[in-house]
């Protein structure tokens, strides 16, 4: 009797270490994939800010965003059955970056984004602005000094109580220093400030390739656009997202505020694509994952660059959506299409 109480119980510990070891296999352990998959069809006008803005809106923008998932197990399997799913390797997303440095670019690339949609929608709108650097960004740490000070998504605030306002004029700060000095840096992270000690280590400059006194860490400058006509500025709320392919959405919206009328006409209008300040549109990835994403918010209408047509006409094709693909080279293209619309009264 002993003897069969104590098989039991070896049976149920064998059967428990391999029911752990299963769950540690397709929940916890990293594979080398990414899995893409359709995300969300997301209304702008939450998003932004605009003052003294045009109230007329009856209808929606919506930006489009891909689903990228680095893939457990579970996972990759539950993918084989899920049609719009696709997996990669996360070097082909990655390539020779972190996952944190390159969450840190993401993040660049969305406010350098709605810094270019202001300035597409000012020009549009006829109204007069200027850009200016609002604040320094850092994208990599390649230099180990100062791994443990600087983390890639930080926010240089000043610099030995000096604001730096561009790279320029941080090189300038820096130079009245010497390599191995220390010097305290407040930086910004995840929305709270920090002071760091920091050890200038020996940069090479890109002209010269002579050495000077540096942070040893990649930055960018995020730009700021501010309108020379008071009562006309622009605003965003934290968006979440990452990449610069909302960049078109977020233009129309804030022209619509600008100027009087309901740009919308009622309809409920999806789309994606990069904007310059000129208001070029440019191409994006991910597109058939975003066309499934605004057919599944019932969008009517998806403004697609030029250049993303075809794939997005593909995918359009077999899911069998009734919304109407738009393709743009132009903020100029766009603002026409939906100008002719007609109004859909409530």
């Amino acid at each position: 009797m002993r003897q069969q109480k104590r098989r039991v119980g070896i049976r149920a510990t064998a059967y428990l270490f391999t029911f752990v070891v299963i769950l540690y296999v397709a929940v916890f352990m990293n594979t080398p994939y990414i899995v893409y998959q359709p995300g969300s069809a997301s209304e702008v006008a939450p998003m932004i800010k605009v003052e003294n803005a045009d109230p007329e809106e009856q209808g929606t923008f919506m930006m489009t965003t891909v689903s990228a998932s680095y893939a457990n197990v579970a996972l990759l399997v539950a993918s084989v059955f899920n049609s719009n799913a696709e997996v990669v390797l996360k070097e082909t997303r990655l390539q020779d970056k972190t996952e944190q440095e390159y969450a840190a670019e993401q993040v660049f690339y969305m406010n350098s984004s709605q810094s270019y949609a202001v300035q597409a929608a000012y020009h549009a709108a006829k109204v007069p602005y200027e850009d200016i650097v609002d604040y320094l960004y850092v994208f990599s740490v390649p230099d180990s000094t100062n791994q443990g000070q600087f983390k890639p998504g930080d926010k240089i605030i000043s610099v030995k109580g000096q604001h730096a306002a561009d790279p320029a004029a941080l090189s300038a700060l820096l130079s009245a220093y010497k390599i191995g000095d220390t010097v305290e840096v407040v930086l910004q992270r995840g929305g709270k400030e920090i002071s760091e000690q920091v050890k200038l280590v020996e940069v090479k400059d890109k002209e010269t390739s002579a050495g000077r006194p540096g942070f040893g860490v990649v930055i960018g400058a995020v730009q700021k656009v501010q309108p020379k006509e008071e009562g006309k500025g622009v605003s965003f709320v934290d968006t979440n997202v990452g990449g610069p392919s909302a960049g078109l959405m977020f233009t129309m919206e804030i022209y619509n505020r600008l100027t009087p009328g309901d740009l919308t006409k009622g309809h409920r209008v999806a789309g994606t694509g990069t904007i310059d300040a000129e208001g070029n549109v440019g191409a994006i990835g991910g597109v058939k994952h975003k066309i499934v994403a605004a057919d599944r918010k019932g969008a009517e209408f998806f403004f697609v660059p030029v250049k993303n047509y075809e794939e997005a006409k593909a995918k359009a094709d077999q899911i069998g959506t009734d919304m109407k693909l738009i393709p743009v080279s132009t903020l100029s293209d766009a603002l026409k299409y939906m100008e002719e619309q007609p109004v859909i009264k409530s």
